[in-house]
């Protein structure tokens, strides 16, 4: 039995929209706080331009397409992954570059949710002529594009855990030893989460017990930085550590108790540390309080990497959103080594956080577990 047109007609249009999410994921971590967009010009059914969103108020994705199809997108087909915006923000309307192009049919894989423009574009080219399809591989598009969707309709970050452990979930040893727990590939898969947030966020005693750097380090790729968060409630990070040595070239920000004021402060400052200060309690900030700020100051996303304490607030906070948990094949055993995620907890095993959509790979020699918890 032969396909019907219809089902052939999506066959194709499925076909070019993977080819535009593909595009759209080139811009990860360059983009923030905008979507990620992939697009490409069909015409007469062989590709003729492609392009995706690449840095923050360059052009998006739809420009960049039609800008490399030229003259041979007219009476073409556009496929995109987010509908066409039609406002003025830092690049012109992509309606107007569509109309201006020729282009005869619009295929849309996630509409805009921004409650501001949403449906805006397509109505807009259904009016001037153009022939609009929407929803084709609607999922995976607001998959990719999750931080956006929460940040954009919220206006609070979507916040990822990411753990490293032995298979008896500790996180370091009674000394706090904890280099190498998982492999070189595993740290790596770590470095590309970095590279995808536009925050990070350690605590005071990791500060102190690793001096780490907080940067991304790939091969063949040009880092971009998130900027790095440390709760350090009474400012004990040493003035002489990576994190302070490299503030001035890399956003770097002091977290501490609102009503904490020393002259150490005063000297980070000069050393191009950014001191914001939240509410806070017997030594422990409030991760709630400084959520809504990080919204506020345009932080879609924020990747919290430990220590157990951190981990523990926001997961007792229920901020978490998913999850990247990396178990090494070890034990270490131990009442006194380092546990995963500290905090209080629950007294009961019914108010556990529920976890969906959970998912387990190999890592190299790792095992890895991804999952969500604020899933409506």
């Amino acid at each position: 039995m032969k396909p019907s047109a219809e089902s052939s007609r999506v066959s194709i249009d499925e076909k070019f929209m993977k080819m535009a999410i593909r595009l759209a994921a080139r811009g990860t971590g360059f983009v923030s706080p905008n979507p990620l967009v992939g697009a490409v010009v069909v015409k007469d059914g062989t590709i003729v331009g492609k392009g995706y969103h690449e840095r923050f108020g360059d052009p998006h994705a739809e420009v960049n397409a039609l800008e490399k199809a030229g003259e041979r997108a007219r009476g073409g087909t556009l496929y995109v992954t987010l509908e066409p915006c039609n406002h003025y923000g830092k690049t012109p309307p992509c309606t107007e570059a569509i109309l201006n192009a020729g282009i005869k049919r619009v295929v849309i894989g996630m509409m805009d949710p921004n409650p501001d423009v949403a449906g805006g574009g397509a109505k807009v080219l259904r009016e001037r002529g153009v022939e609009v399809s929407c929803g084709i591989l609607e999922s995976k598009c607001k998959k990719q594009n999750e931080i956006f969707l929460k940040y954009v309709l919220k206006k609070v970050p979507f916040v990822v855990a990411k753990i490293a452990a032995t298979l008896d979930g500790k996180t370091a040893t009674a000394t706090g030893d904890s280099k190498w727990i998982t492999t070189e590939k595993s740290r790596n898969f770590g470095h590309r989460l970095r590279q995808q947030v536009s925050a990070i966020l350690v605590g005071i005693e990791t500060v102190l017990s690793d001096d780490p750097m907080l940067n991304v380090r790939l091969k063949n790729i040009k880092p971009s930085n998130p900027a790095r968060f440390v709760f350090d409630f009474y400012g004990r990070t040493p003035l002489e550590s990576n994190l302070v040595q490299t503030a001035k070239k890399i956003p770097t920000y002091l977290v501490v108790a609102e009503n904490h004021e020393t002259n150490k402060l005063n000297h980070l400052s000069d050393l191009g540390v950014k001191i914001w200060k939240i509410p806070g309690r017997n030594g422990f900030l409030d991760p709630r309080a400084f959520v809504k700020k990080l919204g506020e100051e345009g932080f879609d996303s924020l990747l919290v990497e430990g220590g157990s304490s951190v981990h523990g607030s926001f997961f007792d906070a229920n901020l978490v959103d998913k999850f990247y948990f990396f178990y090494a094949p070890k034990v270490l055993g131990g009442k006194n080594s380092k546990p995963m995620i500290g905090g209080h907890g629950v007294m009961k095993m019914s108010d556990a956080l529920k976890v969906k959509e959970v998912k387990l790979r190999r890592v190299g020699g790792d095992f890895l577990v991804t999952g969500y918890i604020n899933v409506e």
